[in-house]
């Protein structure tokens, strides 16, 4: 498992269990003990070309608060982002997951669940991107590689969307829902099911999550008028509208 990790963690003896747990199972850690110092260190790395894997923070920091980081994460890629936080209500958790963030540990956390959820979460990008290498060596074969469901064009290959010949920037779990229904545009999804399918196992999120997910896919529709594209199947998930 290895990879480069962005720790961001103003309390250096989290910040030091954190690195030490994750590096000795084969993961680089670099650590930032504020907001200020890691947005540095993330242009750094994006005008270097060398970006983190993983990003780690903390909610609560000196300089920039941890939810402008990940909204200025999200505005880089899709790196994965696990926000460790003592904030614990459903609805704060929610709101986290709006930021972008792709998966949460409230304080004080197991470093064997950490080490858990930095393991799934580097799974699903390289799973994503193994989706992408394989799209894109079957293009010339089975025509243009895209998925089209009325005015939404899925290219599986660079992992985009647009609708109606307009970029939508989705995060990479928000994509991971898109395809998943276009793929089976006529299948009522659990909200389960959509995060099974999207990452072929099962995940730690609560199923609740599904609904922020949804709605933020449907916000960012809005302004094109198919956000009713997906319907609610109360009682059970969603799906494609007829």
């Amino acid at each position: 498992m290895a990879a480069h990790i962005l720790i961001i963690e103003d309390d250096a003896d989290i910040n030091e269990v954190m690195a030490t747990h994750l590096s000795r199972n084969a993961c680089t850690c670099t650590q930032a003990y504020s907001g200020s110092e890691a947005r540095m260190l993330l242009e750094s790395s994006q005008r270097s070309g060398l970006a983190y894997d993983l990003v780690i923070t903390d909610l609560m920091l000196p300089g920039i608060r941890g939810e402008k980081l990940v909204e200025l994460i999200r505005g880089y890629g899709d790196v994965p982002v696990i926000v460790v936080s003592a904030l614990g209500e459903p609805a704060g958790k929610a709101e986290l997951l709006r930021c972008g963030a792709d998966d949460y540990l409230v304080k004080p956390f197991d470093l064997d669940e950490l080490l858990a959820r930095v393991t799934v979460q580097l799974r699903h990008a390289a799973r994503a991107e193994g989706r992408s290498a394989i799209s894109g060596s079957q293009e010339k074969a089975e025509g243009d590689g895209r998925l089209r469901y009325k005015d939404w064009v899925i290219d599986s290959s660079a992992r985009t969307f647009r609708v109606a010949g307009e970029p939508i920037k989705l995060t990479r779990i928000e994509y991971n829902i898109v395809e998943a229904l276009v793929r089976r545009p006529k299948k009522v999804f659990t909200k389960q099911e959509l995060f099974e399918v999207a990452w072929n196992e099962e995940c730690f999120i609560e199923e609740k999550a599904i609904n922020v997910h949804v709605s933020n896919i449907r916000g960012k529709l809005k302004p094109s008028g198919t956000d009713s594209y997906i319907e609610t199947v109360w009682g059970i998930g969603f799906k494609l509208a007829e």
